[in-house]
């Protein structure tokens, strides 16, 4: 008895072992911040974020009025946070020897976000990346686009979820069927059982240009260095 719970206590302190590792190890870093960024971690601690934060799975990240942020993934992925967003890294998992087991879930629950994808969901199984918000969810095809969730705060825009893509093409999908949304269209889901539709141009998303450029580098990959992280209390 005493040797079989000498073991447990083993197993259990090597896995405690690789779960903080995995932890330490992060998902992504900020690499650009324009206002304020705060998150709140899956142990219900809020902080604020600096350039050089990193981001983790099961992170909410919130982007306060006029203010973008930049995160650059360890897969070479990167997403732009716009002003008065809020996305949950629902799951990552990016290991260069097991494409299998690749996996990337961002829910936006509110803003819009821009994405240019990385080796996650190029390699392996394409379904691999994915976006969600409350109408629709969105799969990446080797593409970058611009993702924005409505609800009653975009102006004349009708609520639901809008996707225009730059490059590539992405997928649209609910419980009413599915939708490409190729180079140069504009995606929109109303409600989780209609299907997406195309619309005729854009509805007036006035996405712009953002205040840096979002590509593709080799600072992509998860270097946190030196961040100054706050704690709110």
């Amino acid at each position: 008895m005493y040797i079989k719970g000498l073991l447990q206590g083993i197993a259990g302190l090597v896995l405690a072992s690789v779960v903080a590792g995995a932890w330490a190890a992060g998902a992504g870093v900020i690499t650009h911040l324009s206002g304020t960024m705060s998150v709140q971690r899956p142990d219900g601690t809020v902080r604020i974020l600096s350039q050089k934060s990193e981001v983790q799975p099961g992170d909410v990240l919130t982007t306060q009025r006029d203010s973008y942020t930049q995160i650059n993934f360890s897969d070479g992925s990167a997403a732009t946070m716009r002003p008065n967003t809020t996305m949950k890294l629902e799951s990552y998992t990016f290991a260069k020897e097991t494409p299998q087991q690749d996996s990337m879930f961002m829910r936006l629950l509110k803003g819009g976000l821009r994405t240019v994808t990385g080796l996650i969901g190029k390699r392996g199984n394409q379904d691999a990346y994915k976006i969600g918000t409350s109408t629709a969810t969105i799969g990446i095809r080797g593409s970058s686009g611009d993702t924005v969730a409505c609800a009653a705060d975009c102006g004349n825009l009708e609520p639901g979820t809008y996707h225009t893509t730059y490059t590539g093409s992405y997928v649209m999908q609910n419980q009413g069927g599915s939708q490409i949304v190729a180079e140069g269209q504009f995606g929109f889901a109303q409600d989780p059982t209609k299907p997406p539709v195309i619309l005729p141009g854009d509805p007036g998303l006035n996405l712009g240009q953002l205040p840096f450029t979002l590509g593709i580098s080799s600072s992509s990959t998860v270097d946190g260095g030196s961040s100054q992280e706050c704690i709110v209390r």
